[in-house]
Parts: C-alpha cells; structure tokens; sequence
C-alpha cells in the first residue's frame, strides 16, 4: 500500500529532498510513531516546499519489504525511514548508499542493526524500543508465581529473538522453565497456543514478532479461558488485554526519529550520530485483567506501576 504526504521546512538545504518511510506491517504502535514523525518534521520547519514524504505498509514478509526499499532507491530518496527491526534490516541489506533511519528496533545492537550505542558504524542511525524485560517479568511473578512460563515467538524475526534470548537468561537465573513456541506466519498461531495451553504454562509472554502483534488479543482471549495471565512489551499490550506491560512511547520514538532525520538533511552523518534509547516508558498494570484472571495485584506492584488500567 502506497501514499504520499508532504512536510516540512524553510532550511534551504533540504529543498526539493526526499524522504522514504517503510514499516514493518500494519501495526498501531508504527501508524502512531510515524504520525509523532510527521509532525514533529513540521515543527522542525519542514514543508511541502521543500520535503515528499512517500510511505508505505507492504505485506509483513521479506519479498515486500525488499520491493519497498529497491522502489526507494529508484526514486532517489535521500533518507529512507524504517519503523521495526525486520523493515530496518531489510533496508541495510538493500540500500547501502541512502541515510537510514529507524524507529521502534528492539535491541540495534542484539539484532545487528548497529555496531554499538555509541555508533551504528555505517549509514544508519535511530532509536531503540528496548525496556528491561527483567522487570516485567519480576513484576509478573510478584502477582502469580512462575514456574514455566509459554513465549510466543518467530525464528526468522530478529526483534523477537532478542527478547527470547534476553528471556532465556532470566529464566536460568529464576529457575523459570521456558515452553517456547515458534510463530512463522499467523496460520501457526493456533498450533502454538494449542502447545501452551495444553503444557498449562503459568504465564505467556509474547514478544514483538508480527504474528503475536497482529492477534494479541487472541492471544489473550485464548489464555483468559484458562485463567493464564499475558504480559508483553509490545505499545498496546495493556489495552488489549495484558495482565501487565512495559512500553516504550511510540510518539518518542516517531519524534525522535524526525530529530535524526531534521539533522541528516540538514548535513549531519548518520554514522555520527548515538543510538536513542527510550525515556518515556510506561510500566502498566492492567486490573480488568486480573479481575477476569482472579488474581490479586499487591500494593507495591500497584505503586510501582506507572499506570494502572481499572
């Protein structure tokens, strides 16, 4: 799906420039932060005068992602926005001349994406969505304990591999056994949910790959009828039904994105340029949920939340 809409800027050096956004599948936490970077371009003085920018949601699938950016490079644009590990690595792979810059990529430096916080080491640069799942995780075990808990997850999605590592090692220091199930495409979701459910797995925690995205809240409704309680890290999760969440702000990360890419049009390098890491994060508990799931929130997990969903 393609459409086109023009910002920003009375910078005479971005005159007549091009900007390419691509993301990664038709997710809310991506339509919010490219909307928070439209917008945040416009503050930053950039118009129709002077800036196209061209968008587009391909099928969530490599083929697409891989057209999108080759389209980009034909077109000429000077800076090519990704929202999502899978699109973002994509576009390093496929356009090695052409700035990038990525919003929403959990872990750049897990996932290869950048060579350290410091720097990326090539033409790239952005923004990490990557909050500590340790404290997820030990929030969730403060409200039920854990014995096994269920991870929905995709092998081919580098984002959601860095957190099944990153849950690996938590698991090995709490003695927690992991039931891990691996989402290929949306048609395996009910396979793997059947493989949880059935192993009765304490909690399900369910990583950012597109599959879990896209059918969270069945996700949820499945693990409800069973009284398993879900918590994630995906923006959203909450709302949608988790137990508890932590987020990183998708306006942010769309902000902090058109940040990069005012200071790139107007000469910086990407190469120079740190690796964002989030500050707006919400830690969220959700009491709908744990009312359906029986549960009982404690005080000191109430009052370390910084929003409660009642």
């Amino acid at each position: 799906m393609l459409f086109c809409s023009v910002l920003p800027a009375s910078d005479s050096r971005a005159a007549g420039k091009l900007v390419a956004a691509l993301l990664t599948c038709d997710l809310p936490r991506y339509r919010e932060a490219h909307r928070a970077f439209m917008k945040a371009l416009v503050l930053k003085g950039y118009d129709q005068s002077n800036v196209e920018i061209i968008t587009q949601t391909p099928n969530p699938d490599l083929i697409s992602w891989s057209n999108s950016i080759r389209k980009f490079n034909a077109i000429g644009a000077d800076v090519i926005v990704s929202y999502g590990t899978s699109a973002t690595l994509t576009a390093l792979r496929e356009s090695q001349d052409i700035p990038i810059v990525y919003a929403d990529v959990y872990g750049p430096v897990e996932t290869g994406v950048a060579k350290s916080m410091a720097s990326s080491g090539r033409n790239i640069a952005g923004v990490s969505s990557k909050v500590p799942l340790v404290t997820l995780v030990k929030t969730a075990m403060e409200v039920k304990p854990i014995r096994t808990l269920g991870i929905v997850s995709a092998s081919r999605e580098e984002g959601a591999m860095a957190q099944l590592k990153e849950a690996r090692k938590i698991a090995a220091q709490a003695g927690v056994v992991l039931v891990e199930t691996n989402v290929a495409s949306p048609a395996g979701l009910d396979a793997a949910l059947a493989t949880l459910l059935a192993t009765r797995v304490d909690c399900i925690y369910v990583t950012e790959c597109t599959a879990g995205g896209r059918f969270f809240e069945k996700i949820v409704h499945r693990a409800n009828e069973l009284k398993i309680p879900v918590i994630s890290q995906m923006p959203g999760a909450a709302h949608k039904g988790a137990l508890i969440s932590l987020e990183a702000d998708p306006a942010e990360q769309g902000q902090a994105a058109a940040d990069y890419v005012a200071r790139i049009l107007s000469g910086k390098k990407a190469s120079s340029l740190p690796v964002v890491t989030p500050k707006r994060v919400d830690l969220i508990v959700n009491l709908k949920a744990a009312r359906l799931l029986d549960l009982n929130v404690p005080f000191p997990v109430l009052t370390a939340a910084t929003r409660v969903l009642k």
